[in-house]
């Protein structure tokens, strides 16, 4: 008889205190909370988290999420009160309490046994990842160019064996094998329905233990950190990767993982209002103030 399939969950998470981390499991049931114990484990003054705040079951070869909390988890912004449950699949995004944390869902079958034994042996996850929460810089000094060594030249693609995630949206792509093209045109590898998009408008790639991008429309449309690329450029831990000036834009978070980056809304100056000198008010004292000296004299004639 055939074993069935061992299954790791990965959660990639987009929203809260792990944002930039990516979670892997290979347990049948994944606990999310406050409780230190969980996988999954918010800070204790999250207090909009409860402290078992939900699950992840696997049934077979599929996933559910049961909702254990009276502040609800969310699916695709669809809410589950208290009890309720619903069925996941890839690139599903849950958010943890209203205005909550958010992780992109996504499940794999194990490469090897081993994998599976080392991921049920930790109960936590194996090394999250975490990106720094530091500014970006969008004009990093010519020094912290050298020190990084960001490749500009143009290098042969090849076809190699390196992994890459991808969220956009409620959607999360992973791929074993690069380069990866991205575009509008349906035989692009992962295919963004954007406007600003040529059909084949970019590829991901890796060469010299480093993540790339090129450039394939030929207008440098594709840019880093706001500075549009020569062709092909190497792609380093939080750079900001536009595949073009009106988007979709990129974090990249290391370790081949591709995050949507939002703007950050800047807030709008208050209107400066004319200021309208006041009136004066007719008063007592305006009402008893002194005569001026041609009325003084006018009164002493009229006598």
């Amino acid at each position: 008889m055939k074993n069935p399939a061992s299954y790791i969950v990965q959660l990639v998470h987009i929203k809260g205190p792990l944002e930039g981390q990516i979670q892997e499991f290979a347990q049948n049931v994944i606990t999310i909370g406050r409780y230190p114990h969980f996988n999954v484990t918010y800070p204790k003054d999250l207090v909009i988290i409860s402290r078992d705040h939900a699950e992840i079951q696997r049934e077979g070869n599929r996933f559910k999420i049961i909702n254990k909390s009276s502040n609800n988890t969310y699916v695709n912004g669809k809410r589950l009160e208290k009890g309720q449950e619903a069925y996941l699949k890839n690139g599903d995004v849950l958010m943890f309490a209203e205005g909550g944390p958010k992780a992109s869902f996504l499940s794999k079958i194990a490469e090897n046994q081993e994998e599976i034994e080392r991921l049920v042996a930790a109960g936590k996850p194996l090394e999250p990842q975490i990106h720094p929460k530091e500014p970006i810089v969008e004009h990093p000094p010519e020094e912290v160019y050298q020190e990084q060594k960001r490749v500009v030249e143009e290098i042969s693609i090849q076809r190699v064996q390196a992994p890459l995630i991808v969220q956009y949206g409620p959607t999360l792509r992973s791929f074993k094998e690069l380069p990866v093209t991205i575009g509008k045109k349906s035989d692009c590898d992962f295919v963004l329905n954007h406007s600003a998009l040529s059909d084949q408008h970019a590829v991901i790639f890796f060469s010299n233990d480093q993540y790339r991008v090129k450039d394939l429309t030929g207008k440098r449309a594709v840019s880093i950190n706001n500075q549009p690329i020569e062709l092909q450029a190497s792609l380093l831990p939080n750079d900001i990767l536009a595949l073009s000036p009106q988007g979709p834009r990129f974090r990249f978070l290391g370790d081949g993982r591709l995050a949507e980056y939002e703007e950050p809304a800047q807030e709008a100056a208050p209107p400066i209002n004319p200021v309208t000198p006041e009136k004066p008010q007719e008063n007592e004292d305006n009402q008893k103030k002194p005569k001026g000296l041609g009325a003084f004299y006018k009164d002493i004639f009229r006598k």
